[in-house]
């Protein structure tokens, strides 16, 4: 994205609760259930921006340090490690960005250790900085564990979620156990999605993941969302259907909205955007998405007819 412009500060919101950097939609698995393909599984091979946009971009965010504690900002994907300019990211950011790590240990843990000081991965919260997504699909949980370890033993604050996928319960509760014996912390969370016709989740709005009739609505945010190539987008939906963005991280002019944005695609909303889960803190009860409703449905065509973000690059 071209501009003469200097970028300036962006400030972010009162209530924004999650920032999310998705460095690249790539990944090293092909989970069945993966939560980026809720909806479809579509094109994502557009331009990704190189690490000194990034930093850059994240540079300039302000106000991270709030009231009820720092927002840090979460690097993702897909799997993150797999940019190109992935250490250098993380050790560009000044040191009053804090960053957490989402990750499926896909990188090789010693070069982590051997270029990444563990203190720019930790801070004071109830979680760890680096989240190991285990999906027994695709991982070893031996592996997993001993990469965990070595993490562990070099200074690193890290944990293990596991998705509690009806097929694999039983495995993940076993994982979790062995885990706990030997000192990782390992959390669980709800299977999210569709499961041999059935719907799983809470959510704060019942029918909007059904994928069946849509609904005119007005909706609003407490994350901002950061696309590979440096759109931002109002929710994961828009995010992962490659809809039209609201902004972009290097526009001198783009401020987050605080108000309420009007959508056609109630229905086919990502579980991500309004199951009932904790906030940064650990707080129960949060939703990512506020919704308010202003019509009856409006039938599948109505959401088909939106229209698709073009890829940059």
């Amino acid at each position: 994205m071209e501009d003469s412009r200097p970028l300036g500060p962006l400030p972010i919101n009162r209530d924004c609760n999650y920032i999310a950097a998705f460095l690249t939609f790539a990944c090293c698995y092909r989970c069945s259930y993966c939560i980026n393909s809720f909806e479809s599984r579509p094109n994502r091979s557009g331009r990704i921006m190189p690490g000194p946009e990034w930093i850059a971009g994240l540079s300039r965010l302000k106000d991270l340090d709030q009231a009820a504690g720092t927002v840090p900002v979460t690097l993702q994907g897909g799997e993150p490690s797999l940019h190109p300019d992935f250490y250098e990211i993380i050790n560009g950011l000044p040191p009053r960005i804090r960053i957490d790590l989402l990750t499926n240990l896909g990188f090789d843990v010693q070069e982590m250790i051997d270029r990444v000081d563990p203190q720019r991965l930790r801070r004071d919260a109830p979680y760890a900085s680096i989240r190991v997504s285990y999906h027994p699909e695709q991982m070893d949980l031996t592996e997993t564990l001993d990469k965990t370890h070595q993490l562990l033993e070099a200074g690193f604050s890290i944990g293990i979620w596991s998705v509690l996928h009806p097929d694999q319960e039983e495995h993940v509760r076993a994982a979790q156990e062995r885990a706990r014996r030997e000192g990782i912390d390992f959390r669980l969370k709800e299977f999210l999605g569709f499961h041999r016709g059935k719907l799983h989740g809470h959510y704060r709005y019942p029918q909007a993941c059904s994928l069946k009739e849509t609904r005119r609505v007005e909706c609003r945010t407490t994350e901002l969302l950061i696309g590979p190539g440096g759109d931002i987008y109002r929710c994961h939906h828009d995010l992962y259907e490659n809809m039209p963005p609201v902004g972009h991280l290097l526009d001198p002019a783009y401020r987050m909205r605080a108000g309420f944005l009007p959508c056609a695609a109630y229905g086919r909303c990502n579980p991500c955007d309004v199951k009932i889960k904790t906030n940064r803190l650990q707080q129960f009860g949060h939703t990512s998405v506020e919704i308010r409703f202003l019509d009856e449905p409006v039938g599948q065509a109505a959401c088909d007819e939106l229209p698709i973000a073009a890829n940059r690059g």
